[in-house]
C-alpha cells in the first residue's frame, strides 16, 4: 500500500470566497484546496508554505491546525495513471491566510490554474472530497 503524506490550506477573503486549485495529475480533473505532499524530513507547515505558493502565486501565513484526515482509496479508484494499489492519504489541513503575491495559474504542475469562487458557485464545480471534508473542518459549507 502506498502511502502519501500532504498538507493544505484553506484561505477565503473578505467576501467569503475559498480559494482552489484546477487538479489535472491524473484521470479526472477536479478542483481541490491549495496544498500537496510533503517533501521526505519537510514540516507540513513549510510544505503548504511551498505548495499554496507554488499553484496559486501567494504568500501565505499559516494558522490553526483544522484538522487530519486520512483515507484509504482502493486501487482501482485511484485516480493517478501510474498507480496499482490501494493509496491511504493523510492529509493536514490548516487556515491561512495571504500576506504576498498575487494570483497566477501554475505551468508543469499537478494544477494548471487557482481561482477564488463563492461557496454556492464551490458546490457546483467538480471537486475532490477534499474540499468539502476541509469546508467542515473550516466551519464554512460547501
Amino acid at each position: 500500500m502506498d502511502m502519501r503524506v500532504a498538507a493544505y490550506a484553506v484561505i477565503t477573503d473578505a467576501d467569503d470566497r475559498v480559494l482552489l486549485a484546477h487538479w489535472i495529475d491524473g484521470r479526472r480533473a477536479a478542483w481541490t484546496l491549495p496544498g500537496g505532499g510533503l517533501e521526505p524530513g519537510e514540516d507540513p507547515v513549510h510544505a503548504v508554505r511551498r505548495e499554496v505558493r507554488e499553484e496559486t502565486g501567494f504568500r501565505v501565513s499559516v494558522g490553526e491546525l483544522l484538522g487530519i484526515h486520512s483515507r484509504v482509496i482502493p486501487a482501482e479508484a485511484r485516480l493517478a495513471d501510474d498507480s496499482s494499489g490501494p493509496l491511504h492519504t493523510l492529509r493536514i489541513v490548516y487556515r491561512a491566510g495571504i500576506v504576498g503575491g498575487r494570483l497566477r495559474n501554475e505551468t508543469d504542475g499537478s494544477t494548471d490554474r487557482a481561482e477564488w469562487f463563492t461557496l454556492g458557485a464551490a458546490r457546483r464545480l467538480r471537486r475532490v472530497q477534499l474540499v468539502d471534508v476541509a469546508l467542515r473542518m473550516a466551519g464554512l459549507r460547501a
